[in-house]
């Protein structure tokens, strides 16, 4: 069986695997490393998802790359706009020399003895054959993601076999998929919905977002005006460091505000529907969630185009729970029922860990739901190993970034000592486990109880809070006493 040695191992060629690639080529040179992506390209999510206004929900000042300033006028980027980007940066630094395609990691045992990781890959080659490859790294760092990109979640919905039309998962949406002129009926009410609706009302006849509960909407404008004015009279690189730290400052207020002064956040944000859709819209039944703001993540709709949508009679919202699907549509628990040509069940993820890997210790298996997590990047007794995971409440990169430079200052640590193990071990019998994500999310609580647990001290501790981070990660110490070498 083949077999090849690397010093680091990178899963996963989306947007942080390529920041994984270049931080390591720039903070460690001479290291050599490889990125072994499932699919056959780069990307991630941003090449995975294809539905209909595929976008992100946050600016590119703080989703893009610390060393790569975003140049485009728009704040708020669609998925080409992104993908081209994450591209764009593995050409220009020679990353994507070091991927390996439909490489699909499937195992990695670590071995004390050796101080290395033994990874088996699944390889597709021709005509998809299926072989089995095995790697060898001192160091595994995984950039996976956090949800499994094989099938989205889908509820068990009554009749779904009676349905004449087309039922299709946004994460599953194909090109041959036409919705012009027809009655097209949207499930849920998260960023992928709201994403959806005004981008399909532009050719379907009609589009109904259907949801069992409302959620919190913000519109903020697609471009920064104070951003493209910035760039025009400033350098580049420090134009962009302002407005991303503008936009970083002014989300760790608003979501401290949202924690601290719920009901007054509330009233901006349903202030802002109010005035987007008038007075007469019922916006306590289709707007106004039961929960608090930031309790689970806001959606973002650019330059208001949900609204716009509503507004002019080219989409809908109704609030009600599904009885069954029937040859027609749907028909509701309150007994109406929505004519649907197509059926678009927006209705979430499957959250998964280390990108579904099994990952054992000398022959023992690592359980990651009873494991705690180091500085939200390391895991308790697990040696040399790393995930890149971002913020739940700000932009994905921002954490991320952070990770490969933390990560980058450990190899290097290590490397100044002629250590070749390190892990985190927990030694205080005080701390006690916590769920790592505190989000209400369907998503979240469906699988809470499989994700590693956070500490209630510091380094187990999430902090949610990139300037704390950066204190932590950039300039803390890394032989704090809990990170053990050998």
């Amino acid at each position: 069986m083949q077999q090849e040695h690397f010093d680091v191992l990178i899963v996963g060629a989306g947007l942080s695997g390529i920041g994984a690639g270049y931080h390591l080529q720039t903070r460690c040179p001479g290291k050599s490393y490889l990125i072994l992506e499932g699919r056959d390209c780069i990307g991630g999510t941003w090449d995975l998802f294809r539905y209909p206004g595929i976008r992100s929900d946050s600016d590119m000042f703080t989703l893009g790359y610390s060393f790569k300033p975003w140049t485009d006028p728009k704040a708020i980027a669609d998925g080409p706009q992104i993908l081209n980007y994450v591209r764009e940066t593995a050409v220009e630094n020679g990353i994507e020399q070091h991927v390996r395609f439909r490489h699909r990691v499937k195992r990695a045992a670590w071995s004390t003895p050796e101080a290395r990781w033994t990874v088996e890959v699944e390889r597709t080659a021709g005509e998809g054959a299926i072989e089995l490859v095995r790697f060898t790294c001192n160091f595994l760092f995984l950039c996976a993601g956090y949800y499994k990109y094989e099938a989205g979640y889908t509820p068990e919905f009554a009749g779904v076999a009676d349905f004449a039309g087309r039922i299709v998962h946004p994460q599953k949406w194909t090109e041959d998929i036409d919705y012009a002129g027809k009655r097209v009926v949207v499930i849920g009410s998260g960023a992928t919905a709201v994403t959806l609706v005004p981008e399909l009302a532009k050719k379907a006849a009609q589009v109904t977002m259907l949801q069992r509960s409302p959620t919190y909407v913000v519109s903020r404008p697609a471009q920064d005006p104070l951003a493209n004015k910035l760039r025009r009279n400033l350098p580049m690189r420090l134009a962009y460091h302002v407005i991303r730290w503008r936009n970083v400052m002014w989300g760790m207020f608003f979501f401290q505000l949202s924690r601290r002064r719920p009901d007054k956040v509330k009233n901006l944000i349903l202030g802002g529907v109010r005035a987007a859709l008038g007075p007469d819209y019922d916006i306590a039944t289709h707007f106004t969630p039961r929960y608090n703001p930031w309790d689970q993540r806001l959606c973002l709709v650019p330059d208001g185009d949900l609204f716009k949508a509503i507004r002019e009679k080219r989409a809908a919202v109704v609030t009600s729970e599904i009885d069954t699907f029937t040859h027609d549509g749907i028909r509701l628990k309150d007994g109406s029922e929505l004519p649907a040509d197509i059926i678009v069940t927006a209705t979430g993820l499957v959250l998964q860990v280390v990108g579904g890997l099994e990952v054992s210790v000398d022959g023992r298996a690592v359980d990651f739901a009873n494991t705690l997590t180091y500085k939200g990047m390391m895991y308790a007794d697990v040696p040399n190993i790393a995930s890149a995971f971002g913020y739940t409440n700000a932009s994905w990169t921002l954490k991320c970034d952070l990770t490969c430079e933390y990560v980058c200052r450990l190899i290097n640590y290590m490397d100044r000592h002629n250590f070749r193990q390190c892990m985190p071990h927990n030694a205080d019998p005080d701390i006690t486990a916590q769920p790592s994500l505190d989000f209400t999310s369907g998503y979240v609580q469906r699988s809470v109880a499989k994700m590693p647990k956070q500490g209630s001290k510091q380094p187990w501790r999430l902090y949610q809070n990139y300037a704390l981070d950066i204190v932590s990660l950039r300039f803390g110490r890394i032989d704090d006493g809990v990170m053990q070498y050998s």
